[in-house]
């Protein structure tokens, strides 16, 4: 996996101060995507296990009031093997920290493929839905076009049906 960029400060992706990794590879390719370059699977750094390790300390930094970690792309769901230990150990060792996730795949779309569920389990928020350019909405809060859904995964898996999150 390939990192496109990682953000130790980001006020802008979820509520609060959030840790941001924005991973690369993607194959929805939207037109009018913000992060084009990182369509590209081999753009940016390889992930490393210094890189997770500095993701961890970031979120549990006693001096900083860290409210989860945000994950962006490139397309997040592209990169379960990668991300799975990352999310496993942020469940576990980063107590009160929420995961928030960006991703061109529907709800409905990561239920029905089995690789991509295992990683849903994991996050708290989701906005899914590919970027559409005809459908963009600046007075969106934490999404780009009128298709995109912000969700409460917990709410969701529990119905068995999308859920909006009410924040």
């Amino acid at each position: 996996m390939h990192v496109a960029d990682y953000k130790k400060f980001d006020l802008l992706n979820g509520i609060g101060m959030r840790c941001s990794l924005f991973v690369s590879g993607c194959p929805h390719h939207c037109k009018g995507c913000f992060n084009a370059p990182a369509w590209n699977y081999q753009y940016g750094e390889v992930y490393t296990q210094e890189l997770e390790n500095q993701i961890i300390q970031d979120l549990n930094d006693p001096d900083i009031r860290i409210s989860g970690l945000s994950l962006l792309g490139g397309e997040p769901f592209a990169n379960v093997e990668g991300l799975l230990p990352l999310l496993e150990r942020v469940k576990q060792e980063c107590s009160g920290k929420d995961i928030w996730c960006w991703t061109g795949y529907t709800f409905e779309e990561i239920m029905a493929c089995e690789s991509k569920r295992a990683m849903i389990r994991y996050i708290d928020v989701m906005i899914d839905g590919k970027f559409i350019l005809e459908q963009r909405d600046l007075t969106l809060k934490f999404r780009g076009s009128r298709n995109q859904r912000v969700l409460d995964v917990a709410k969701s898996l529990a119905q068995g049906t999308a859920m909006s999150w009410e924040g």
